[in-house]
């Protein structure tokens, strides 16, 4: 071998040797890092794809008996309905039914299909989603109408009827017509705006509520009624003022004025917010006056109680013991045997003065307006009153201003959601002196029912240009004076009447006691 053969050997074993250690460190690396780690992720994938097969056998072997139990309550509701359907009865109603649907069409081809000029009431049988059969009231133009739109809403209809009796019940000025409660009217307000803003159309949202407040049945004829005239293509506001004493006239006009500028969504929120802040104001004045009525309530009952039942028993002690009796327990004895001998026609006598004072007050103006002047001029319940109504006229109005409602028809409205007949008087002449070309300040002016604050307010805010938010300044300010006295006189109400219930208790107390004194002398 020669020595240029040595040199390249020399130079080849290394390279040779480094060759095969990097071969072996790659089948090396080569096992540990991807032959062992994939036999460990098939081997995991085989456990894995095994537990997700027998998962899915024990969920399909589940779906599949819970299907067959499924199918067999189907059959037996669908046999149970079909032996109901067997029984003699429902054969003879379901007759009945089906003779008085064949007489429904045979007259909506005829007089049915004539559409009055004027909405009437109608009362219908149908048979609704669930297959059960109902009674309901709506209001329509036709029977044919009244009809089409019921099979729309996927009822069948057997009968429709209307007359003057129907109408008597169920119309407008029914004695049975209900006013939707602050509760249920901010609800249904607060659902309605969501669901326009959604993008759904108010028809379909009305529908929606509809559903929803089907435990509401007092409400379902109200409901149906606005969807059907919102079908046949009237406004909002004239589809709830069909609905009589239903909805409030202010959430009506507001929504008029809202279909003209096309915000109907902010004022729907805007009522809502507004009856909040109303509901609260009233929940104040109710919790002011529901603590002081239940203590003279359990005064009265008390010392009713200690009259009738008490003090005969110790009278008859006096008698026996020939006690000695003063004036005091005199007068409480006359007082006792007077109630026990009378009680009936005093209590009938309460209740029929109750019952005259309630129907004169609500019938008589010149009569509700004298008490309520009496009540406006007490000390404290006075400032309770006035501010209570200066807080609802000026959020009220303030309301109206910011949605674009006339000044005249803002006071109309304004006169009518106050019962107090000293507002109502400002807010007539208010309209006159509009009508004049007088500021509306002018009616508000040396007004003792308007305090001198509120009144300059709306002067800065007429002389300003800015009357509806100068309002919404009234309104936040007396609500908080309102809340104050409120507080104030429930602070100053409740030791008042615990120390009369002592004083009126401790008195009859002490004359039924006086005589055992003079008693115990004696005998001593």
């Amino acid at each position: 071998m020669t020595s240029e053969e040595n040199k390249a050997n020399t130079f080849l074993i290394p390279f040779l040797v480094l060759k095969d250690i990097v071969y072996f460190l790659y089948k090396g690396v080569k096992f540990v890092f991807i032959d062992f780690a994939k036999s460990i992720f098939n081997r995991t994938s085989a456990e894995v794809d095994q537990a997700y097969q027998s998962t899915k056998g024990l969920m399909d072997a589940e779906s599949k008996k819970r299907q067959e139990r499924l199918e067999k309550q189907k059959e037996k509701r669908a046999k149970r309905q079909e032996r109901y359907n067997n029984l003699w009865f429902v054969k003879k109603r379901n007759a009945k039914l089906e003779a008085m649907r064949e007489a429904l069409m045979a007259n909506l081809q005829n007089e049915g299909s004539v559409r009055s000029k004027t909405p009437k009431v109608f009362q219908y049988t149908a048979r609704n989603k669930e297959g059960k059969v109902e009674k309901g009231i709506i209001n329509g133009y036709s029977k044919l109408d009244v009809n089409t739109f019921l099979l729309q809403e996927d009822y069948t209809v057997y009968d429709i009827q209307t007359n003057k009796t129907i109408d008597f019940l169920y119309g407008e000025k029914s004695i049975f017509a209900i006013k939707m409660s602050t509760k249920d009217l901010l609800f249904w307000l607060t659902q309605l705006s969501t669901y326009i803003k959604s993008g759904l159309t108010l028809t379909e949202s009305v529908k929606i509520l509809n559903n929803q407040m089907q435990k509401k049945k007092k409400y379902r004829k109200y409901f149906q009624s606005i969807v059907y005239e919102l079908t046949m293509g009237e406004p909002f506001s004239k589809a709830l003022e069909k609905q009589g004493t239903m909805f409030p006239p202010l959430l009506i006009n507001m929504i008029r004025a809202a279909e003209a500028t096309g915000e109907l969504e902010n004022t729907l929120t805007d009522m809502s917010d507004y009856y909040t802040d109303l509901d609260k104001t009233k929940k104040e004045m109710i919790g002011a006056i529901t603590y002081p009525a239940m203590v003279m309530v359990f005064a009265f009952a008390v010392i009713t109680f200690i009259l009738l039942y008490v003090i005969p028993g110790f009278v008859k002690i006096y008698e026996d013991s020939n006690a000695s009796i003063n004036g005091l327990t005199l007068f409480i004895i006359n007082l006792s045997n007077f109630l026990k001998d009378n009680i009936l026609l005093i209590v009938l006598a309460l209740l029929i003065v109750f019952l005259v004072l309630y129907f004169c007050y609500k019938n008589i103006k010149a009569f509700r307006r004298n008490i309520q002047y009496a009540l406006m001029h007490m000390p404290v319940i006075g400032k309770v009153i006035i501010y209570n109504e200066l807080t609802i006229f000026t959020k009220t109005f303030s309301s109206l201003l910011s949605n674009n409602v006339f000044i005249t028809d803002s006071m109309t409205i304004l006169s009518r959601i106050t019962n107090n007949e000293i507002y109502k008087e400002i807010m007539n002449s208010t309209i006159d002196n509009i009508v004049k070309g007088d500021k509306i300040s002018t009616s508000f002016k040396d007004q003792w029912a308007v305090p001198d604050v509120a009144y300059y307010m709306i002067v800065t805010g007429e002389s300003t240009g800015r009357l509806a938010e100068m309002m919404q300044k009234v309104s936040d300010y007396y609500a908080e004076m309102h809340h104050n006295i409120v507080n104030n006189l429930k602070s100053f109400i409740e030791p008042v009447l615990i120390v009369f219930l002592a004083i009126v208790v401790g008195g009859i107390i002490l004359a039924v006691i006086l005589p055992m004194f003079g008693l115990m002398n004696s005998i001593s």
